[in-house]
């Protein structure tokens, strides 16, 4: 589960400070599949970033299955982060000189022999429709192709969490519905809590629960606008 309290983020520019984020309070249970939408520098990213580790808030308190990320050193939040959180982005970050297979490879525990991972990295690019792309590098590989193999970079180790920012943001909307849909059948398959950061309405609209930032982060709330009468009121009889 993610319990988020008191969560506060500014950025410095230009000698002054740009407030990004005031969280009071937000939940996501354990299991849940959350589309958080919002507009561009509404702070959807920025949260992401907040409760992978990645980064540390000014204020406030994250926790993630019952772990107190901001009391952690940045050492102990990168193995926590290896641990329990699986990152799909939306440029892939895959090694060019690499192939699917050795990109996913290095995301693998240590602990697993040459033979396990190995069949284990073919069997989910089978789940994928990757099998005949293993030895294939990113540039020989389409951008649906080369976000199949990131996501399986994030969900190889079974991570109790995935999070994805605007993953399927530089994809045409036939590949991008189809990535969508991955993203959500794997993460059911996993039992993956999964939060995804997306603008996309058709993506958001296929998950379970679509959260606006705007009702979660109080510094981009709408201002409410006074409702207008139209026409003459009635005359009391």
């Amino acid at each position: 589960m993610l319990q988020i309290t008191g969560l506060k983020k500014q950025f410095r520019v230009s000698g002054g400070s740009l407030p990004i984020l005031d969280v009071p309070s937000w939940q996501v249970n354990t299991g849940e599949q959350v589309a958080l939408t919002g507009p561009s520098g509404s702070g959807k990213s920025t949260l992401l970033h907040l409760i992978s580790g990645i980064s540390l808030p000014d204020e406030g308190s994250i926790k993630l299955n019952e772990v107190e990320l901001t009391a952690l050193n940045e050492t102990r939040r990168d193995r926590c982060r290896s641990a329990m959180i699986g990152y799909v982005l939306q440029d892939f970050h895959l090694i060019p000189s690499l192939s699917a297979r050795q990109n996913i490879d290095m995301a693998l525990s240590a602990k697993l022999s040459a033979k396990q991972r190995y069949r284990l990295i073919l069997e989910w690019l089978d789940r994928v429709g990757l099998a005949d792309r293993a030895d294939h590098r990113p540039s020989q590989l389409s951008r649906g192709q080369q976000q199949r193999v990131a996501i399986i970079r994030a969900l190889v180790n079974n991570p109790p969490v995935l999070l994805a920012d605007e993953p399927t943001g530089s994809l045409d909307y036939e590949t991008a519905a189809e990535i969508s849909q991955l993203l959500l059948d794997l993460g059911t398959a996993g039992k993956q809590t999964m939060i995804v950061v997306t603008h996309d309405t058709n993506l958001a609209a296929l998950f379970p629960k679509q959260v606006d930032i705007r009702d979660v982060n109080v510094l981009r709330k709408p201002v409410p606008q006074p409702q207008q009468t139209l026409g003459r009121e009635a005359s009391p009889a």
